[in-house]
């Protein structure tokens, strides 16, 4: 999921927990870190629909965390969200320090009561979607701090978790609804992994119902939003209502499989999309996963995390009411969990032989001891409650693309083979979200079918097709 901070998606379900690290309406913001006079604002709930999308830029989260562009703090005193929100309108501040009471997230609510809710959980890196996408499956962003059109062209280089799955016999699959953000990664757009890509809508219920649902699924959400087919992924401006119905049909479609007793369900979120959040963000001990530096002028060393981001985990071997705080200084003392996290787990889970993939998946917590029951539990709800719905309008599709849509258009384009066209930055610029949507899904299809084509002319499969 997209671009919400813990604080802001789950925060208030402190008041059901007390044991859960949110919050209880004392936590401010100044308006200026400077002025020791500056009129205080604090933190309610009543988070509602917000557009335009608030500051998470590389650059804008230094200042969210610290308060200024000196870094040096231990622990960072999370003082700058209000004053960079004002930089960007005078009604941000107001959107970035609400959150959502339990109640307007039901889904959620009801996911935390049952399962398990994970409250020291952050974002990889202090950076935007893409960067932090990448730590997910491969646990680095290459350097990444932001969207490099060259690189997103070239594809990702690393190796991921699919690849050491699939050496290791296992089996992944990849439910994409617009376009499978994983083709950022080079590799995944080999021929051999063609036929792992699975339309949501057409496949992921079926393969549910059948008991054929792979060892490692992805499930991306819908990133464009149309009329018909809203987003998914609760970025702003994108209706959490629609994200909220979005993570209640996959828990019942998997609810009512045969591999229910077999599975956990993450829910994850890439980052705090520049809302506010209380927990320090961890600034010591955390290594640079492959020794690679971020762009001029920082040259980030990777070496502090992002924001922390709502997480939750589903399964019935969860006891029920579970809070997880860290991970107990364990594989070293300033472990935490992060994105890394993930294929640190799946590597304990799956017992894969392959070496970890960075040094920052070797230093993450793992989350394996939360599946401890000794028998799955039957008590586990059907269904899930139907959350209120907030945005009052439709989905406006003459919209320009946000960045993080270009960035999915950028990919398109080359999937497609028009990004060697000189002028087809300057189309994706212009762009609305309806054009964006066809185009991406077009693109993806005709890429796919190629692909999978390609294979069965016995093409090698470590081959990429380029059309």
């Amino acid at each position: 999921m997209e671009n919400r901070s813990f604080d802001h998606m789950l925060g208030w379900m402190k008041r059901l927990n007390p044991e859960i690290d949110g919050v209880d309406g004392s936590e401010w913001n100044p308006t200026s870190t400077t002025d020791p006079s500056a009129t205080r604002v604090y933190f309610k709930d009543g988070a509602q629909y917000v557009d335009p999308d608030p500051g998470h830029s590389f650059e804008a989260i230094r200042e969210q965390v610290f308060g200024s562009n000196v870094t040096s703090a231990s622990p960072p005193p999370m003082n700058g969200f209000v004053q960079q929100a004002a930089s960007m309108s005078s009604k941000m501040p107001e959107a970035v320090m609400n959150g959502f009471p339990s109640e307007m997230v039901a889904v959620y609510e009801s996911l935390v009561s049952e399962f398990a809710v994970f409250d020291r959980w952050f974002a990889a890196v202090p950076a935007s979607t893409q960067p932090n996408r990448m730590y997910v499956h491969s646990a680095t962003s290459h350097g990444a701090t932001s969207n490099d059109a060259t690189q997103l062209a070239l594809g990702y280089p690393q190796r991921t978790i699919f690849e050491n799955i699939d050496d290791a016999g296992l089996s992944f699959g990849i439910y994409y609804q617009n376009i499978p953000a994983v083709l950022f990664y080079r590799n995944l757009r080999k021929l051999k992994y063609a036929a792992k890509f699975h339309p949501y809508d057409h496949a992921f219920k079926d393969h549910a119902a059948g008991g054929t649902l792979p060892n490692y699924a992805v499930i991306e959400q819908r990133y464009m939003d149309t009329k018909d087919q809203p987003a998914t992924d609760d970025h702003p401006s994108h209706d959490v209502y629609r994200g909220q119905m979005f993570i209640k049909e996959i828990y019942e479609t998997l609810r009512a499989a045969p591999q229910w007793n077999e599975t956990l369900l993450v829910i994850t979120y890439d980052e705090h999309g520049g809302f506010y959040d209380h927990v320090p963000t961890p600034v010591r001990g955390v290594p640079n996963p492959d020794g690679i530096l971020g762009p001029s002028p920082s040259k980030f060393n990777f070496d502090r995390l992002g924001v922390r981001v709502p997480t939750i985990m589903v399964s019935p071997w969860i006891e029920k009411g579970t809070v997880v705080h860290g991970p107990n200084g364990s594989p070293t003392p300033t472990s935490e969990y992060e994105h890394s996290s993930i294929t640190a787990t799946m590597k304990k889970i799956f017992n894969l032989p392959s070496p970890y993939l960075t040094k920052r998946d070797a230093w993450a917590g793992t989350f394996e001891g939360i599946i401890g029951r000794t028998e799955p539990r039957t008590d586990c709800p059907v269904q899930l409650p139907t959350p209120v719905k907030i945005r009052k309008t439709e989905a406006n599709e003459e919209a320009m693309l946000s960045e993080f849509q270009q960035e999915l258009v950028q990919l398109a384009s080359v999937l497609n083979g028009d990004h060697r066209t000189s002028d087809f930055q300057n189309v994706i610029k212009k762009m609305n979200v309806g054009h964006g949507s066809a185009y991406v899904e077009s693109a993806v299809k005709r890429f796919l079918e190629a692909g999978m084509a390609a294979e069965r002319l016995g093409v090698d499969g470590e081959q990429i097709v380029k059309i």
